[in-house]
């Protein structure tokens, strides 16, 4: 790994020129699932309709991410101009879907272009933060990824809230439409403000495009965890409003729940870098895992109208995935650096694995749900309700532990 390549910025200017991308391409991921569905219904278009395109976008993904790795590691020499293609092509991705309003084959159209965009975007992102580390230990790339994950989860809260602020000054469909024209001109701004951090990459050929020696050199192991680890929150996503509107019956808090899980993920990502520093990353990672597995099974005793204490449940949960966010990317980048591996490819699998997790974790749990007769927006009969509650908070639980268990029996090679 060149160490020219640590670039002619001070550190902390890398840092926050990768948070503030890492914001904006964290904007086009998991927000999109928030409002997609509100506002495809504003707009009069069928909702199974556009959840069969996300369907097909994640049958998309698992062909296109691990490409779009190979041309990252290939085109590391033009890294600028990929980020700009990637950041010109989200805004025009949000402009199409938000600000144009389009039919169903225009939106889809849009959608493919934005989470194509989001793709190579992060997949750019994350690789050469290897590189902008410039380190083969840990602690460097535990301290870029704690401004990094930090950075995406202010980007997802930013997203998630600022449609609905839009929309209740503007109305529905011209908040979004106001939405997508902010999100079609901060990507030149990001462009903008980004552009030195690629400028130290260093030109480098290509490896072949094999998995042997990644697998070899222990990432097999930390795919297989980041997926396991990753499943207990996708369901959580899944069922959240779930949970709070039809078994906690809190459902004008969810907001208010979604933005402190979040921000307790931000503010706690730092510490638990920190901390990974001076106690080791494998201990800290379980105590963070510990930490989710107590929020989760806390959750399942909870009755209707436990406001507080689900709150603390929010908080909890999400200080333990700011843990995860930040020190599992790290502990995949230091190795990656160490066996000197094409981080393109490696990370476009990464980005399959975590997207992988959120499709399993619907096809998991909604036929279950529906097969146990719960139906959204109702009050849950008790075989109904018994099943959100195991799917909710108690299969997480037991997902986690598997995580748990994977992560203690890591061969220290790994780390």
């Amino acid at each position: 790994m060149a160490e020219a390549a640590a670039l002619s910025l001070a550190p902390t200017d890398a840092r926050w020129r990768v948070a503030l991308m890492a914001g904006l391409l964290a904007s086009a991921g998991l927000p999109l699932y928030v409002h997609l569905p509100r506002f495809v219904a504003a707009l009069g278009l069928p909702l199974a309709s556009v959840g069969g395109i996300l369907l097909a976008l994640r049958v998309l993904d698992f062909v296109q991410d691990p490409l779009l790795g190979r041309l990252v590691d290939r085109m590391r020499s033009r890294a600028g101009g990929l980020a700009a293609l990637a950041l010109l092509s989200l805004g025009g991705g949000f402009a199409a879907v938000f600000a144009a309003q389009p039919g169903l084959w225009l939106m889809a159209t849009g959608l493919v272009v934005l989470f194509t965009a989001y793709s190579l975007g992060t997949i750019l992102l994350y690789a050469l933060s290897v590189e902008i580390a410039a380190s083969r230990e840990a602690g460097p790339h535990l301290n870029l990824a704690a401004w990094r994950e930090s950075g995406a989860l202010v980007g997802v809260l930013v997203a998630s809230v600022l449609p609905a602020f839009l929309a209740a000054g503007l109305g529905l469909r011209a908040g979004y439409a106001a939405f997508g024209i902010v999100m079609a001109l901060a990507p030149l701004v990001v462009w903008w403000a980004a552009r030195p951090l690629w400028a130290g990459i260093a030109p480098r050929a290509a490896a072949p495009p094999a998995l042997r020696p990644l697998i070899a050199a222990g990432g097999g192991w930390l795919l297989a965890l980041a997926l396991l680890n990753v499943l207990p929150v996708a369901v959580t996503a899944t069922l959240f409003l779930f949970f709070v509107e039809d078994h906690l019956r809190l459902g004008p808090l969810a907001g208010a729940y979604l933005a402190g899980f979040f921000l307790a993920a931000a503010v706690a990502a730092p510490g638990w870098a920190a901390l990974a520093r001076r106690f080791g990353t494998r201990p800290v990672l379980a105590a963070a895992m510990l930490l989710a597995i107590a929020a989760f099974g806390w959750a399942a005793v909870l009755p209707a109208g436990a406001a507080w204490r689900f709150g603390a449940v929010t908080l909890g949960s999400g200080a333990a995935v700011g843990a995860e966010l930040v020190l599992l990317p790290a502990l995949f980048a230091a190795l990656l650096a160490r066996h000197d591996l094409p981080e393109g490819l490696a990370f476009g699998l990464w980005s399959f694995a975590g997207k992988l997790a959120l499709a399993l974790a619907a096809a998991l749990v909604l036929p279950v749900l529906s097969l146990a007769g719960y139906v959204p927006g109702t009050a849950p009969d008790p075989a109904a309700a018994r099943a959100l509650v195991l799917g909710y908070a108690v299969l997480p639980c037991l997902l986690k532990l598997l995580a748990l268990g994977l992560l203690l029996a890591l061969p220290r090679k790994v780390f």
